[in-house]
């Protein structure tokens, strides 16, 4: 097997997980292209994303253009004379005539069992949606959004506890470790790609602040997904009177024997808090790790014993007493 030469296209620690793999594997990586540095902190300080601080340790070459449609941007990546451009999480669209540039094309590393959950937040949108499982899928990139034949994936359960947070660092594992499982293949002449079935596509749209603000009418089973799809960002909450009560680990619990108004705090578990909701309020959301403001997130029965007296059975939760919430 000859090794590849291989530029590599990504941002966040996601992509940094498969950058490491690559570094650790025979191919040579002699480029990584990677969007500009973001303020950050509260010094609005220029950071490096987790992908250019890896290849700035490592000595690589990084580029950093705002968009790949400039010619200086495709001559720029031309000049490394790539056999492939692997792309995970990169942030900018790839136009056709980047596409072509590199000998065997680009391949991109997608958290998700494609065609379910093209699009930008694959991870948490199978959590949110109640997916038993999720996966990885190594694709090869055309014009479309994810839409490319797909040369291998690998599968992994989503259990009533997974949480955002760690699907995506099982995934980012998995994938590190198919793409150079694939790039193996690629070198060899061995790799396959089969395209996509045309049923079963859904999109995952991108994770908003907006949508973290919990409805308590709504299901236990959807209120209880979306509050760990949303940990560790962008953290699911409601108001608790005049605070803002940020929720990280929820189930669905066994419903009530009596209606409640949706959003009422019940008499609390051993280890948990209990929610009313549903249209009828006769649902049950247990919550077992909470957070309010100016503290860290504690399980419920420590934020029980602070006794500050904001989660008192009969509490309506979602129901601000006045007009802005800290």
């Amino acid at each position: 097997m000859s090794p590849l030469r291989v530029v590599f296209a990504g941002t966040p620690d996601f992509a940094a997980t498969s950058l490491a793999a690559l570094l650790e594997s025979p191919h040579q990586v002699v480029g990584v292209f990677t969007q500009p540095d973001r303020p950050a902190g509260r010094g609005r300080k220029l950071v490096p994303g987790p992908v250019k601080q890896l290849a700035l340790d490592n000595s690589l070459p990084v580029y950093q253009p705002t968009s790949l449609k400039a010619a200086d941007s495709q001559a720029e990546l031309a000049a490394l004379q790539a056999d492939v451009m692997v792309v995970v999480a990169y942030g900018l669209l790839l136009p056709q005539a980047v596409l072509d540039i590199p000998r065997l094309g680009c391949v991109n590393v997608h958290g998700s069992l494609l065609p379910r959950w093209r699009g930008a937040a694959p991870v948490q949108r199978a959590i949110e949606a109640g997916d038993s499982e999720s996966g990885v899928a190594i694709m090869q990139m055309d014009a479309g959004l994810d839409t490319g034949a797909v040369f291998s994936e690998a599968r992994t359960p989503i259990t009533p506890t997974t949480t955002g947070g760690e699907l995506h660092d099982t995934l980012a594992e998995l994938g590190a470790a198919l793409l150079v499982e694939t790039l193996n293949a690629l070198a060899k002449g061995e790799a396959t790609a089969t395209p996509q079935p045309e049923t079963g596509v859904t999109y995952a749209a991108k994770l908003t602040k907006a949508e973290a603000e919990l409805d308590f009418t709504q299901p236990a089973g959807v209120l209880a997904a979306r509050i760990r799809a949303f940990n560790p960002w962008p953290v699911a909450w409601c108001a608790a009177k005049d605070k803002r009560l940020r929720l990280w680990m929820a189930t669905a619990g066994d419903n009530a024997d009596q209606h409640a108004a949706p959003g009422t705090l019940l008499s609390p578990g051993t280890d948990h808090l209990r929610i009313a909701c549903g249209a009828d309020g006769r649902q049950v959301l247990n919550i077992f790790q909470a957070q309010l403001p100016g503290g860290k997130a504690l399980s419920a029965r420590e934020l029980l014993n602070a006794k500050h007296g904001l989660l008192t059975p009969g509490t309506r939760l979602g129901q601000p007493l006045s007009g802005g919430l800290s």
